[in-house]
Protein backbone atom coordinates (compact mmCIF):
# COMPACT_ATOMS: atom_id res chain seq x y z
CA UNK A 1 0.00 0.00 0.00
CA UNK A 2 0.97 3.70 -0.76
CA UNK A 3 1.87 5.85 1.78
CA UNK A 4 1.33 9.26 0.46
CA UNK A 5 3.54 11.73 2.52
CA UNK A 6 1.35 14.71 2.10
CA UNK A 7 -1.77 13.09 3.24
CA UNK A 8 -0.24 13.76 7.24
CA UNK A 9 -2.13 10.68 8.30
CA UNK A 10 -5.16 11.63 6.97
CA UNK A 11 -7.59 9.93 4.62
CA UNK A 12 -10.75 10.42 2.37
CA UNK A 13 -13.00 9.09 4.08
CA UNK A 14 -11.71 11.59 7.36
CA UNK A 15 -11.70 13.99 4.70
CA UNK A 16 -15.02 12.73 3.15
CA UNK A 17 -16.89 13.04 6.92
CA UNK A 18 -15.72 16.14 8.23
CA UNK A 19 -16.84 18.06 4.91
CA UNK A 20 -20.33 16.35 5.26
CA UNK A 21 -20.35 17.48 9.11
CA UNK A 22 -19.69 20.90 8.82
CA UNK A 23 -21.72 21.27 5.48
CA UNK A 24 -24.49 20.17 7.70
CA UNK A 25 -23.46 22.64 10.63
CA UNK A 26 -23.39 25.37 7.85
CA UNK A 27 -26.28 24.35 6.43
CA UNK A 28 -28.20 24.73 9.62
CA UNK A 29 -26.39 27.89 10.53
CA UNK A 30 -27.82 28.92 7.46
CA UNK A 31 -31.41 28.26 7.99
CA UNK A 32 -31.17 30.35 11.44
CA UNK A 33 -30.12 33.16 9.77
CA UNK A 34 -33.04 32.52 7.09
CA UNK A 35 -35.30 32.53 9.76
CA UNK A 36 -34.15 35.37 11.80
CA UNK A 37 -34.71 37.42 8.34
CA UNK A 38 -37.68 36.16 7.97
CA UNK A 39 -39.76 36.46 11.42
CA UNK A 40 -37.84 39.76 12.31
CA UNK A 41 -39.54 41.92 10.18
CA UNK A 42 -37.80 45.35 9.54
CA UNK A 43 -34.16 44.88 10.91
CA UNK A 44 -32.75 47.78 12.27
CA UNK A 45 -29.08 48.02 14.08
CA UNK A 46 -30.96 47.38 17.76
CA UNK A 47 -32.59 43.94 16.70
CA UNK A 48 -29.28 43.02 15.17
CA UNK A 49 -26.90 43.96 18.09
CA UNK A 50 -29.79 42.13 20.15
CA UNK A 51 -29.40 38.84 17.61
CA UNK A 52 -25.66 38.67 17.70
CA UNK A 53 -25.70 39.71 21.58
CA UNK A 54 -27.53 36.06 22.88
CA UNK A 55 -25.08 33.37 24.18
CA UNK A 56 -26.45 30.84 21.85
CA UNK A 57 -26.16 32.99 18.65
CA UNK A 58 -22.82 33.80 19.50
CA UNK A 59 -21.44 29.94 20.03
CA UNK A 60 -23.35 28.87 17.12
CA UNK A 61 -21.75 31.69 14.99
CA UNK A 62 -18.30 30.56 16.17
CA UNK A 63 -19.09 27.04 15.51
CA UNK A 64 -19.85 27.89 12.39
CA UNK A 65 -17.12 29.87 11.62
CA UNK A 66 -14.64 27.36 13.07
CA UNK A 67 -16.66 24.83 10.32
CA UNK A 68 -15.78 27.41 7.73
CA UNK A 69 -12.37 26.56 8.30
CA UNK A 70 -12.43 23.39 8.24
CA UNK A 71 -14.54 22.95 5.09
CA UNK A 72 -12.14 25.53 3.37
CA UNK A 73 -9.06 24.03 4.54
CA UNK A 74 -9.84 20.59 3.08
CA UNK A 75 -11.28 22.03 -0.11
CA UNK A 76 -7.92 23.95 -0.63
CA UNK A 77 -6.01 21.27 0.29
CA UNK A 78 -7.79 18.64 -2.10
CA UNK A 79 -7.58 21.54 -5.15
CA UNK A 80 -3.92 22.58 -4.69
CA UNK A 81 -2.47 18.71 -4.15
CA UNK A 82 -4.99 17.91 -7.20
CA UNK A 83 -3.72 20.91 -9.66
CA UNK A 84 -0.38 22.04 -8.36
CA UNK A 85 2.37 19.94 -9.05
CA UNK A 86 5.65 22.19 -8.07
CA UNK A 87 5.55 21.17 -4.00
CA UNK A 88 7.27 24.81 -3.62
CA UNK A 89 4.39 26.60 -4.89
CA UNK A 90 1.94 24.43 -2.97
CA UNK A 91 3.31 24.78 0.28
CA UNK A 92 3.66 28.57 -0.74
CA UNK A 93 -0.29 28.80 -1.49
CA UNK A 94 -1.09 26.69 1.15
CA UNK A 95 0.20 28.96 3.83
CA UNK A 96 -0.89 31.77 2.29
CA UNK A 97 -4.61 30.33 2.22
CA UNK A 98 -4.26 28.82 5.87
CA UNK A 99 -3.34 32.27 7.45
CA UNK A 100 -6.03 34.15 5.22
CA UNK A 101 -8.75 31.24 6.61
CA UNK A 102 -7.57 32.07 10.37
CA UNK A 103 -7.50 35.90 10.05
CA UNK A 104 -11.20 35.19 8.82
CA UNK A 105 -11.64 33.14 11.97
CA UNK A 106 -9.61 35.70 14.22
CA UNK A 107 -10.93 38.50 13.18
CA UNK A 108 -15.24 36.66 13.40
CA UNK A 109 -13.81 35.83 16.94
CA UNK A 110 -12.50 39.54 17.96
CA UNK A 111 -15.52 40.84 16.47
CA UNK A 112 -17.93 38.60 17.73
CA UNK A 113 -17.17 38.27 21.11
CA UNK A 114 -15.26 41.88 21.38
CA UNK A 115 -18.62 43.56 20.75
Amino acid sequence: MVNPVSSVGRNGVHDFLLIRATAIILTLYTIYLCGFFLFSGDIGYLQWTHFFGGLFTKIFTMIALFCILIHAWIGVWQVLTDYIKPALLRGSLQLVLVAVLFGYFFSGLFILWGA
